[in-house]
């Protein structure tokens, strides 16, 4: 690790304009390919205090051991060198997409004299015409396999068609009618030329005028009797309309352009590019990187153009570029783009219509990419070993985390605080052992209270099904645990004080494993406790196992913002390399417990706005409610309806009904009495209804206490 001073420039040395910089190690190898609009500003960030970086450049600046830097007239002139240095030294801290592979394109060497259609890739060559690219080489042999019948187009290699030439005896394709023919003179080369620029005009899009004039000569053989010929053109029509459905319309103006869209989490990003022409979908790739510097979603897109547009020119860089961020600026890059065309390349976010729709499919590429790169990841058994390796060498554990539980705390502003357990076991989801808690110990928002409340409990639990004496079971499931009682454990008057802790905490002690002899699921302990969050909430979590006398669980906490990993009583973070598998997997743990902990906080509030009166009526299910809303068409009208009317409505009895009215009158504000002689709800008074006609009620509904799943 080089300390940055030793190799620091003096300020006066680096120039204020724009430029391109590379940090270079001890090895002389470039680490690090960066541009600038001022050197001398974007330089002096690199040199600051270190506790001050980001870790990732942190790591950066402490590998190299040298800076330099080459001075231009314009950013457009920074971007494109700092894109022929990317290509040319490959560093390791630069952004580097993976699965970079050269896709195929459908070309038409018009610079032929008999013009050929194949696959090609690499560097685009002067006089051939390319359609694409595709994600697929067989895709675009699919398409030209049904467009042969229609241009029967040369397909062959120079050596056949020389071969044919010299025996006199065309190739299969010629023999049936997929090819002219022109090695043996079947048709000269103006007429091959022809049908090689009607192939290109149908690529083009240009298909309407074709099919019109093919369907008008089949009409015309029919008309003639002409079966054959017409059933022959009634096929040829058929192929190019399959071939059509491979790419359907997507934007009805004909548009050339690109789509780029970015799916990203804190450690990798996924880059999905549409490329539409003629309106049409010719070609779809990706990309996947691991974000080992900071980094922007702007900065990703610029980036990508920079890998998408490095080698292209012309009419390979479309007119429009839809993209979900600008570069920042983003000004030298278009004039970038602009050069590359040789016209003007519109590069803009679309806010409307066709364009924004299609973004928004294209958009979900990217994130299905994303999830499918990080599921085949997690699924190697290979890589899990090594990220718990991995954690257990970075934290200082006796062996490898094989069960890690983590917790995370939600709400919304301050209201339905929650919590979440979700464990993974061997690197993998257990979604059967997730949990979820509602904080009971007291009102507001207290993420560090919370979680030493949260913690305390599951680990109460724990204690509690280690006890020889007994065990508690789960009574109910319909949100979590609710209703349970306690038993009784055999013990002292310390015992006893623990006795109404899982009373609270809603414990029984019925027995001590299930039916099959296995503990239940809470008797299993982990061997690493994440909690989501920093120094305060490791020390709130550390606390409630030393107050609970559990000390065989390791703990420690992922920090969102940088990605550090906190560790109790220690003043500075551990800090995992961005490539680590350890910290890949800290990270979906961390991850899969805030969308469990949402999930649930959201289904809260959303259960609270729903609530209603009728749902403190005993024993009145949702069909008997619906029955009697559908019945009376509104809650109010159902507030100021008899007893009697109410026993009209099917599966309501008279108890049920007083039941009802009593429910109802009670959450009205000013409670309307009900007249027992005439089983009449008594007139509301005025001003308690609100603006829609319901009773205007305060607070949250009675909650049901114990919910964990």
């Amino acid at each position: 690790m080089a300390d940055p001073s030793s190799y620091r420039p003096k300020p006066g040395q680096i120039p204020d304009s724009p430029g391109v910089y590379r940090f270079r190690d001890e090895h002389r190898r470039v680490i690090y390919v960066g541009k600038a609009k001022s050197l001398r500003q974007r330089l002096a960030n690199y040199f600051q205090d270190l506790t001050n970086l980001h870790p990732r450049t942190r790591t950066m600046v402490t590998t190299a051991a040298s800076v330099e830097w080459t001075v231009v007239s314009t950013e457009v002139e920074a971007l494109q060198l700092e894109y022929s240095w990317i290509k040319e030294f490959d560093p390791r801290f630069n952004v580097k997409y993976r699965d970079d592979k050269s896709y195929p394109y459908l070309a038409v060497t018009m610079n032929e004299e008999f013009p050929r259609v194949q696959v090609m890739r690499g560097h685009k060559r002067k006089g051939v015409r390319y359609f694409g690219p595709y994600a697929h080489a067989w895709a675009i042999r699919d398409t030209v396999d049904l467009l042969l019948r229609v241009f029967p187009v040369r397909t062959c290699s120079a050596g056949v068609f020389k071969n044919a030439t010299r025996t006199g005896r065309p190739c299969l394709l010629g023999y049936i009618g997929k090819c002219s023919a022109p090695c043996v003179g079947r048709v000269d080369p103006e007429e091959h030329r022809e049908l090689a620029e009607e192939f290109c005009d149908f690529m083009a899009g240009r298909t309407g005028t074709y099919l019109r004039r093919l369907e008008k000569r089949m009409t015309e053989a029919a008309e003639e009797m002409e079966y054959e010929r017409a059933a022959r053109l009634r096929d040829d029509i058929e192929a190019l309309r399959k071939a059509m459905e491979k790419n359907a319309v997507v934007l009805a103006d004909a548009t050339d352009a690109d789509l780029i869209a970015v799916a990203e989490d804190e450690l990798e990003a996924a880059v999905q590019i549409f490329h539409v022409r003629g309106g049409r979908v010719r070609g779809q790739r990706g990309w996947v990187t691991d974000k080992v510097e900071e980094i922007t979603t702007g900065a990703l897109v610029e980036h990508a153009l920079q890998q998408l547009y490095g080698e292209e020119k012309g009419d390979s860089v479309p007119k429009e570029v839809l993209v979900p961020a600008l570069p920042d600026p983003v000004e030298p890059v278009q004039e970038w783009l602009a050069d590359r065309r040789g016209s003007g390349v519109s590069l803009r976010i679309p806010q409307r219509g066709d364009k924004k729709a299609l973004m928004e499919t294209v958009q979900r590429n990217a994130q299905q990419a994303l999830v499918l790169h990080k599921t085949k990841r997690a699924s190697d058994l290979t890589t899990r070993s090594r990220a718990l390796e991995e954690i257990a060498e970075a934290l200082d554990l006796d062996s490898a985390p094989l069960r890690i539980e983590c917790y995370d705390i939600s709400h919304l502003q301050g209201d339905d605080v929650v919590a979440s357990m979700v464990v993974f076991e061997d690197g993998l989801q257990r979604k059967s052992e997730y949990r979820r808690f509602q904080i009971k110990g007291f009102e507001g928002q207290d993420d560090v209270r919370s979680m030493h409340e949260v913690i305390t409990r599951r680990f109460r639990r724990y204690l509690a099904e280690k006890e020889k004496t007994g065990e508690w079971v789960e009574d109910g499931h319909e949100d979590g645990l609710a209703g349970e009682t306690t038993a009784g454990l055999r013990g002292d008057g310390t015992q006893a004080g623990f006795e109404a802790d899982l009373e609270t905490d809603g414990l029984r002690t019925d027995g001590l494993k299930n039916e099959d002899g296995r503990p239940k699921k809470f008797a299993y302990p982990p061997q690493l406790v994440v909690v989501d969050g920093g120094q305060p909430q490791v020390a709130a979590a550390k606390r409630a196992l030393d107050e609970l006398g559990i000390d065989d669980v390791a703990v420690c906490g992922l920090a969102k913002r940088l990605e550090e990993v906190w560790l109790p009583d220690e003043d500075d973070p551990v800090v995992l390399p961005r490539t680590s598998e350890g910290l890949y997997l800290l990270q979906r743990v961390r991850d899969e417990a805030h969308r469990f902990a949402i999930t649930y906080q959201r289904t809260k509030r959303a259960k609270r706005f729903r609530s209603s009166p009728l749902d403190d009526v005993p024993g009145l299910g949702d069909t008997r409610k619906q029955a009697l809303l559908k019945h009376f068409g509104s809650l109010k009208k159902l507030r100021s309806a008899t007893i009697d009317q109410i026993c009209e409505v099917p599966g309501i009895g008279r108890k049920t009904a007083e039941t009802i009215a009593v429910a109802l009158a009670q959450a009205a504000p000013a409670a309307p009495a009900v007249n027992t002689a005439t089983g009449e709800i008594m007139e509301e008074e005025p001003g308690t209804m609100g603006s829609g006609g319901e009773p205007v009620t305060t607070g949250a509904p009675d909650e049901r206490r114990g919910q964990e799943t």
